[in-house]
């Protein structure tokens, strides 16, 4: 029977994760399940053996105490969204599943372990860090002594860029740490303090599914590899 990774809908370049799981990446023994609010498939969560976390639309403010009104929220929030991933992410606790999380992922992990978000990082750095008529394009510096430098062997590197807001540094969850930051120093990847039973857990600020040269950015590849091998290492 083939392990399978989970990828939760999100309503934004959707594709993009799947394509990033390529027929050699997968081979024989992997398979992608689309984890969906739309259908509330809740009953295959059971069956992975790792999850993504997408990007996406904000979670709505009430998750985190945060205002209702702010610069650039959607005009539509997806709380049938937010409740569905919150099951995804609990149960990867609970049966010490891998989890990555991307863009949204990652402020979503933070705010299910008690943290917070700013709602807009403001005009200034949403230069430099929300998304155009392409994503933009920045550098990050990669925290030594975390997984994530382990994982990609580099102390900084160029990401792509698309998110208005991001993790609060004074509000950072429960038993999680920083792993990398940009030079305007905003969060860009978090993981588990303490590892201790716990499994594969690594989120990024950036889109490494649809970054440019993704094949050869080790903030991309590296962390797709180390992922998949969790995945396939994983024992329910």
């Amino acid at each position: 029977m083939k392990k399978k990774i989970g990828i939760s809908l999100t309503e934004a370049s959707a594709p993009n994760y799947e394509n990033w799981f390529t027929p050699a990446d997968l081979g024989d023994d992997l398979e992608l399940v689309i984890l969906s609010y739309l259908r509330n498939n809740v009953a295959d969560i059971s069956t992975c053996d790792g999850f993504v976390l997408t990007g996406g639309v904000d979670v709505l403010p009430s998750y985190y105490g945060g205002a209702e009104n702010y610069p650039h929220q959607p005009a539509h929030f997806l709380p049938e969204r937010d409740a569905f991933e919150k099951v995804i992410y609990e149960y990867s606790q609970q049966q010490r599943i891998p989890i990555l999380g991307i863009c949204r992922g990652l402020q979503y992990i933070n705010i299910l372990e008690g943290g917070k978000v700013y709602e807009d990082i403001g005009e200034a750095a949403n230069k430099i860090h929300k998304k155009g008529d392409v994503d933009k394009i920045h550098e990050v510096h990669i925290r030594k002594d975390t997984l994530l430098h382990t994982i990609t062997e580099v102390e900084a590197g160029q990401v792509n860029s698309a998110h208005h807001q991001a993790i609060h540094p004074e509000h950072l969850g429960h038993n999680l740490m920083v792993s990398a930051t940009s030079g305007d120093n905003i969060i860009e990847g978090i993981e588990f303090e303490d590892k201790t039973d716990k499994a594969f857990m690594l989120c990024v600020q950036w889109h490494p599914e649809r970054m440019p040269e993704k094949e050869e950015n080790p903030l991309s590849q590296k962390i797709k590899i180390q992922f998949i091998q969790a995945v396939r290492n994983h024992q329910k």
